[in-house]
């Protein structure tokens, strides 16, 4: 009996520039590159991979498209090495999510097996400045004392938590949980016949856990901050179901829709990163919420009705 010969499966050749690319990617890890050191010149890669001008290039732009580098023209210029901002990583997200059937029940199934555990890692390393954060961020997302409007009031609520966020020292918990933070912050929207009072209560019960949490966080206790942010989780799924909320059917980011990258938690001098001007039907895109809490508790005073 004959036998049918399988198919060899098609193995995709890499380009020339794309190996490039990736030996270029290889070299940083090898010197150790770190966000703001200067690639070697053109003319020095180019010899080093024995490639055109033109492949170097080619290479140097994809690592760009990427957000690995960024490039400079001019006899200085060439490539330097940057941190991959998260808005960018999002948007890599959403094109692989266009195809998927993503709902808020899958969003927040995930948000409640990490965000208690989150919390609970960020305790031990809160600061006074993050503690001043926190505070600020309450007071921005509490309907009883902000006069924001309710969706400005919304996104506040989540910057909340990319302040513990900030704190964790878990660098994937702490990615995951932002990527998480920056979808519904984005993508989320609520029908427009909710009542605003229903946002009113929604407001308030998130102002009390965040008040609740951060007055276990100060207390340095880790179990009852994860208990409560259990309970403030499921409390959040419970409401955004309740209000009708839906991810907003296009995932694609527009390219004005993306934000600045954030500086990290331990930049010496706070930043203050100006809001984004966005629609006021939907909450998003939400204004830069900046990962240094001094930084953070200034964008909150900056935003904060006077």
């Amino acid at each position: 009996m004959a036998t049918q010969k399988s198919t060899p499966l098609a193995i995709r050749q890499l380009k020339r520039p794309d190996l490039v690319a990736q030996e270029i990617k290889r070299l940083i890890t090898e010197k150790n590159l770190s966000p703001g050191d200067r690639l070697p010149r053109e003319s020095e890669l180019q010899a080093q991979f024995q490639v055109s001008k033109g492949t170097i290039r080619e290479a140097l732009k994809s690592l760009e498209v990427q957000g690995l580098i960024t490039i400079s023209t001019g006899p200085s210029g060439g490539g330097t090495v940057v941190e991959v901002p998260l808005d960018r990583t999002l948007q890599f997200m959403q094109n692989y999510l266009f195809f998927q059937e993503v709902s808020i029940d899958d969003i927040y199934t995930v948000r409640q097996m990490l965000e208690p555990e989150l919390a609970a890692g960020a305790v031990p390393h809160l600061t006074d400045a993050d503690f001043e954060a926190l505070e600020h961020s309450i007071a921005c997302c509490d309907p009883t004392q902000s006069s924001e409007d309710l969706v400005s009031q919304r996104r506040e609520d989540v910057n909340f938590h990319d302040i513990l966020a900030a704190a964790n020292p878990n660098p994937f918990l702490r990615f995951s949980c932002e990527l998480i933070n920056e979808m519904i912050r984005q993508l989320i929207v609520f029908a427009n016949r909710t009542p605003q009072s229903e946002h009113r209560r929604f407001g308030e019960a998130n102002a009390q856990f965040h008040r609740d949490i951060v007055q276990a966080a100060r207390a340095r206790d880790a179990d009852k901050v994860r208990t409560l942010m259990q309970e403030h989780m499921r409390d959040a799924a419970s409401s955004v179901k309740r209000m009708k909320g839906r991810i907003q059917g296009r995932l694609i980011l527009d390219a004005d829709s993306l934000r600045s990258a954030r500086p990290r938690r331990a930049a010496p001098a706070p930043a203050k990163l100006p809001a984004k001007a966005g629609a006021a039907a939907r909450p998003a895109p939400g204004p830069a919420a900046a990962r240094t809490p001094a930084a953070r508790s200034a964008n909150v005073r900056a935003r904060k009705p006077s």
